[in-house]
């Protein structure tokens, strides 16, 4: 308020909201937004056993296992009839403070009584009163949203490449787009994508439908949720967040073709590099920051060399790693795959080491055909002369890889594949008890 841009922000309050009581007090300290988390996991069965990340939730909110998921007795009815009472309570307490509606009570602070809370013994040596008290504003001053922001979406860049997209998506084709691009240019072909996304679904395009080739350096999110259909080749460089969210599109990242110095030394992308992502492949000539691929869950990427913590908390996909990593790589991978080139084990998370979680082995015959393929699409889209010297001596360079891979996603696999080779359903009862037992779930 002090900076007359309180009317242009939204302000959310959360954090074990439980009734309308509490509503009323986040309101009276500003808030316009709650959030509920905790409560309406509640409403709809959660019995709080703490248990979620070990797929044994007693009442089927937080598994996998079809034998819990069974007991899950929560409907979307529960939730709805639990705002309805707390907006009731709400409505309440807005009468007998004399407001009728919300917006009216937003940020009158002075309406708080604190004095019983502030004599508790609880709260000696409590003082609220910087939060409490403040500068005083005109009363027409706004307390509460009241201007829309203006994302100048219709200049983006992305606009361009829906024009000269459009009837490709609409009656198929390909297209191809070359163009220049600055780093003041962010999130470019997430509006694309969702054009592709809106009008064929989850599934996207045909690979290859649309292919966009830019020069210069992109901004933070480049081909972000690109989905399938739509490969961005970049020849340059580009900021964080490169294919956050990439779900089934292509993204291609290597320095000018020209350029003198040695891609596999230096940065060609930010830090967080497929954050999020589900599926679709990257190729990336060159080092990138921390946080590659943290939470990846189906996407496939290629890079010559991470910062710190890689492939934090991925959970499926594969990464190929052709040259050095940063320290605390792993850590809470719980699925997928990497095969990093003469890895130091130093530089694994120690405790997933130390208690087994994570495995370091040597690559199967699957695993080097599955390798070599990638290297040739490496090469083939970058160029890399990092890569075509690894193909040039495979055979030798092969025994370099270490595969790194979760102990229980695993035995999951392995399970799984015992199952299908006896006839038996992978997602049946009988199998899941196994997958179980394997993991000691």
């Amino acid at each position: 308020m002090l900076n007359d841009m309180r009317d242009r922000v939204v302000v959310q309050a959360d954090g074990q909201l439980k009734t309308g009581r509490d509503v009323i007090v986040a309101a009276l300290l500003g808030a316009e937004e709650f959030g509920f988390a905790t409560t309406a996991l509640v409403v709809e069965g959660c019995i709080m056993m703490r248990v979620c990340h070990l797929d044994t939730c007693p009442v089927g909110v937080a598994t996998q296992n079809p034998v819990l998921r069974s007991r899950f007795s929560g409907k979307p009815e529960f939730v709805v009839t639990f705002m309805q009472f707390l907006a009731q309570e709400v409505r309440e307490y807005l009468a007998e403070l004399g407001f009728r509606s919300l917006d009216e009570a937003i940020g009158r602070s002075e309406l708080l009584d604190v004095n019983g809370a502030i004599e508790h013994w609880k709260a000696s040596g409590l003082d609220l009163s910087p939060i409490l008290e403040g500068p005083a504003f005109a009363a027409d001053a706004p307390r509460r949203h009241l201007r829309d922001q203006n994302h100048e979406l219709d200049a983006h860049f992305d606009v361009g490449l829906i024009e000269r997209s459009q009837d490709v998506i609409a009656h198929g084709g390909h297209v191809q787009i070359d163009l220049p691009i600055r780093n003041t240019e962010r999130a470019v072909g997430t509006m694309l994508g969702n054009r592709v996304t809106l009008a064929h679904g989850e599934h996207g395009l045909p690979t290859g439908t649309i292919e966009v080739n830019l020069t210069g350096s992109a901004g933070q999110s480049f081909g972000a949720f690109l989905p399938a259909g739509i490969t961005l080749r970049l020849e340059g460089d580009s900021n964080d967040y490169v294919g956050k969210g990439l779900s089934g599109g292509q993204i291609v990242v290597r320095p000018p073709k020209d350029a003198t110095f040695d891609a596999s030394q230096n940065v060609i992308a930010g830090n967080v590099i497929g954050y999020g992502a589900t599926q679709g492949s990257m190729f990336l000539r060159g080092v990138v920051g921390e946080r590659f691929l943290v939470r990846n869950s189906g996407a496939t990427a290629v890079v010559e060399g991470v910062g710190d913590h890689a492939l934090e908390y991925m959970t499926g996909g594969l990464a190929v790693i052709l040259g050095a990593t940063g320290r605390n790589l792993g850590a809470g991978m719980s699925g997928g795959a990497a095969y990093i080139y003469r890895l130091d084990r130093n530089l694994v998370n120690r405790e997933a080491l130390a208690s087994g979680e994570l495995e370091l082995l040597e690559l199967g015959s699957g695993d080097v055909e599955i390798l070599r393929d990638l290297l040739e699409q490496h090469v083939a889209e970058t160029g890399s002369t990092l890569a075509a010297g690894l193909l040039d001596d495979f055979e030798a360079e092969s025994l370099n890889f270490v595969r790194v891979l979760p102990r229980d996603y695993a035995a999951v696999l392995q399970t799984r594949k015992d199952a299908a080779a006896e006839g038996l359903d992978p997602d049946g009862d009988v199998v899941w008890t196994r997958i179980l037992e394997v993991t000691g779930g």
